[in-house]
């Protein structure tokens, strides 16, 4: 036989009788658990009324389902106060179990739209977005953690043309999203920044080379170091090289053959050929040739990893000589590299010492894209923060 609990996923229930009507499967059930007031938790309690309800439950078979039961009003002995009776699953003043409620809202966040879902479950595309809604609530109240994480990661990304960029604040040691923030100004940020709990806990602070979030960190988070993200720094260096090139050979910087090889890090050439040729090229222009071989030397220079502070001693030299020449050139593009390079030095000298970086969270921006393009865009910026917090952590 099987039991009313497997098959309504309701636990204290017993079903008395199922009966069709208009293909709708119908379940009398009775609530065997016990029944305390709910004000002041007593158990002496008087029956004065009862009235039956209609629940819409979850499909068996691919048919609907509704649970029919009775409920009674009570008054208490004890405090003299009168209630309805509660049910496990079934919330006051609602039509819909708490099981339905759930797989509506599964249904939807896995990828059907609310017409569909609307048609197939005989309900309203606005009662869809409710209980989404509700269900992304109370997911994110079950893992709420009001502190800032140790390690944070800061980066934006675009929401949609109408409200601009959004913030998004990554825990980096638990790789989840801790919470995004409709803009990135420090106007727009700063008052989020100040009701946020817990902020001098944070160690450890990545972003990119951004000056206004910089200036957000110093100020909000105390304690915090600032780690520049290597991607970015490395795409940095790589673009001004790009554009010296430019200058000094117009024609033959429209080559892709010769722009893939020299994007490229020496140790990623693949083949000796494609070593010979660029070499070749270069040659022709000897102080381009001079210019990569500083590129390389400086790339090189920043990928080291987990550094000890004796190591970090001994590269702080060589990465200020490194600025220096590119202050001191007279090509545009090295200069403003050298600039940008000597403004964020001790970020960038810091990123030797911490093995963290933003790549969680660029990740996640990828995620929150497919968000988006699966929702056909977010005019609510609340939803699409409560969407991302639930599959995002």
């Amino acid at each position: 036989m099987i039991r009313s609990e497997w098959l309504l996923d309701l636990p204290d229930y017993e079903i008395t009788k199922i009966s069709d009507e208009c293909g709708i499967v119908v379940f009398s059930v009775v609530y065997l658990g016990a029944v305390s007031c709910i004000h002041c938790g007593g158990s002496h309690l008087r029956n004065k009324d009862r009235r039956e309800r209609v629940v819409r439950h979850g499909d068996v078979g691919r048919r609907p389902c509704i649970l029919r039961l009775v409920t009674r009003k009570w008054r208490c002995l004890d405090c003299g106060h009168y209630f309805w009776q509660r049910f496990p699953g079934i919330l006051p003043r609602r039509r819909m179990s708490e099981p339905f409620r759930r797989d509506v809202s599964t249904l939807h966040l896995d990828g059907i739209n609310r017409r569909v879902l609307s048609q197939r479950e005989g309900i309203g595309s606005a009662t869809v977005s409710r209980l989404v809604h509700e269900y992304l609530k109370r997911r994110i109240s079950e893992r709420q953690s009001a502190m800032c994480p140790r390690i944070l990661g800061i980066d934006e990304h675009f929401f949609s043309r109408r409200h601009g960029y959004a913030t998004t604040l990554c825990d980096l040691g638990r790789r989840k999203v801790f919470d995004v923030v409709l803009g990135r100004s420090e106007a727009s940020l700063e008052g989020y920044l100040n009701r946020l709990k817990g902020k001098e806990n944070v160690r450890v602070v990545c972003m990119d080379l951004c000056a206004s979030y910089r200036s957000l960190v110093r100020k909000y988070f105390p304690n915090a170091k600032i780690v520049a993200d290597r991607f970015h720094v490395i795409r940095l260096v790589n673009h001004h090289f790009l554009n010296s090139w430019k200058l000094i050979d117009p024609v033959g910087a429209k080559s892709r053959g010769l722009l893939s090889l020299m994007r490229r890090h020496q140790k990623n050439l693949k083949s000796p050929e494609q070593f010979e040729r660029l070499m070749s090229y270069l040659k022709q222009f000897p102080g381009l040739q001079a210019i990569y071989l500083f590129k390389q030397q400086l790339c090189q220079l920043l990928l080291h990893k987990h550094c000890n502070a004796k190591k970090c001693k001994s590269l702080i030299p060589k990465f200020l000589d490194a600025i220096d020449k590119l202050k001191n050139s007279r090509i545009e593009p090295l200069v403003t590299l050298g600039q940008t390079l000597d403004n964020w030095k001790e970020e960038i000298a810091t990123m030797w010492r911490f093995t963290k970086n933003n790549g969680i969270t660029e990740g996640f921006h990828n995620k929150m894209e497919t968000i988006s393009r699966q929702a056909y865009g977010y005019r609510n910026f609340e939803n699409y923060r409560l969407r991302v917090r639930v599959t995002c952590s």
